[in-house]
């Protein structure tokens, strides 16, 4: 794709991705832990935030280093995108969601895998249908 994202559209996208996660994770996982669906809400609303800040800065990197490399976008790049993205999240989310839950870092690292395990092809499948659907709009804008 030849047009840049600015900031506000990265914004706009992780924030998309942000709201989608919660409203499917929050009753699941209250569901599986068996905790109430106020504290997975929290846990889950503030682990979104910082996964929101994180979604932006990480996307407008990885964008850059595309770019300055002129590598194309495809299917391994996206697998690559979707393992480092997440990779650098279970760093500070897990000792987060252990405190809130009050579970051991072990628990809440299992936790983290069993939402990974979700977040994977969660994560690719957005940012793919994402870029289709811009990619479309600009094309019948006529800027691209």
């Amino acid at each position: 794709m030849n047009v840049q994202k600015t900031v506000f559209e990265r914004v706009l996208q992780a924030i998309g991705f942000e709201l989608l996660a919660i409203f499917i994770c929050t009753p699941l996982l209250a569901w599986v832990m068996d905790k109430p669906l106020f504290d997975m809400g929290v846990a889950t609303v503030a682990i979104a935030v910082l996964a929101l800040v994180w979604n932006v800065l990480f996307n407008s990197a990885f964008d850059r280093l595309l770019k300055r490399f002129g590598i194309v976008r495809n299917a391994w790049v996206r697998v690559v995108h979707a393992l480092l993205f997440e990779g650098g999240l279970v760093a500070v989310a897990v000792p987060l969601v252990a405190w809130w839950l009050k579970i051991s870092l072990w628990q809440a690292f299992v936790l983290d895998i069993g939402v990974l395990l979700f977040f994977l092809p969660y994560t690719y499948g957005y940012h793919w249908v994402y870029d289709l659907v811009r990619e479309r709009m600009l094309v019948s804008r006529g800027l691209r």
